[in-house]
C-alpha cells in the first residue's frame, strides 16, 4: 500500500490515468455505457492533476465526483436531444415484434389462439372477439412467450 501513496504522492497524474483506463476497459467488455463519463472525468481529473500537482486527495475526489455527475446528466440530455425517436435494441427479437402484422394459425378460443409471425409460432391472446385461422392481427406487446395482439 505504501508504494500506491509514494505513486499517489509523486505524481497523483499516474493514479487518476490508471483509474479512467480501468474504467474504460471494463466499460469496453461490459458495454454498459454507464462508465464511459466517469473514465473520462478520471483523465480530466489526471489531466488537472497534472497542471496542479498540490490540489489533495480530498480536493480531486470532488472534482472526479462533479465531473462524473455533470458529464452522465448532459450526455443523456444531449442523446435525446440528438436521437429522439431511440428505437429498442435491434438484438432484442421480442420488442421488435411488437406494431407487427402476424396471421392467425389456429384461431383463438376464450381469447387463447396461436399466431405466425417473424418466421415463429407463437401463443397469443385477445381481448374481445377473436379472429379465425387465416386473418392477420397486429402484436400490441410481449408478455413473455406470449403476445398480446389486436384484430386489424
Amino acid at each position: 500500500m505504501d508504494w500506491l501513496l509514494n505513486l499517489y504522492a509523486a505524481q497523483p497524474f499516474w493514479l487518476w490515468l490508471a483509474v479512467g483506463v480501468v474504467l474504460l476497459a471494463i466499460e469496453a467488455a461490459a458495454s454498459t455505457e454507464w462508465l464511459l463519463w466517469p473514465a473520462v472525468s478520471a483523465g480530466l481529473v489526471a489531466l488537472i492533476a497534472a497542471l496542479a500537482p498540490n490540489l489533495g486527495l480530498p480536493v480531486e475526489i470532488g472534482v472526479f465526483a462533479a465531473l462524473t455527475v455533470a458529464s452522465t446528466v448532459l450526455s443523456r440530455r444531449l442523446i435525446k436531444r440528438v436521437n429522439p425517436h431511440d428505437e429498442p435494441d435491434i438484438n432484442d427479437r421480442d420488442l421488435r415484434l411488437v406494431g407487427e402484422r402476424a396471421r392467425v394459425v389456429e384461431a383463438f378460443v376464450d381469447g387463447r389462439g396461436r399466431v405466425f409471425v417473424s418466421g415463429a409460432e407463437w401463443p397469443a391472446e385477445i381481448e374481445g372477439a377473436g379472429p379465425l385461422a387465416g386473418e392477420s392481427v397486429v402484436v400490441e406487446s410481449v408478455d413473455g412467450p406470449r403476445l398480446r395482439v389486436r384484430a386489424v
